[in-house]
């Protein structure tokens, strides 16, 4: 009995949280944000490093050009036809009925 007792709390209380019909934020524009959000924190720790030699600054530079934003080559293949990855078989000849 106590199982069930507490299976509907949580169920209740799951129901509360997440109402049907309340709008839910947008996953990808979540992750895009913090993606972004962390680059640009890692891109300031890379420039408040000081740099004496050469090979530290050539690593700063590989570090920026890494943390450059890329460009979205994604809308180009989504405007692309889709290709079927199995051939089509061969027609048969006439003569074989």
């Amino acid at each position: 009995m106590f199982v069930v007792v507490r299976s509907v709390f949580w169920l209740t209380l799951a129901y509360l949280v997440i109402k049907p019909g309340v709008d839910m934020p947008d996953g990808g524009a979540i992750a895009a944000q913090a993606v972004a959000a962390g680059k640009q924190v890692v891109a300031e720790q890379v420039n408040a490093i000081e740099c004496n030699s050469f090979e530290c600054i050539g690593g700063k530079a590989v570090a920026a050009a890494v943390l450059q934003p890329t460009p979205a080559s994604a809308g180009a293949t989504a405007d692309a036809p889709v290709s079927s990855t199995a051939p089509y078989p061969r027609p048969r000849p006439n003569r074989a009925g």
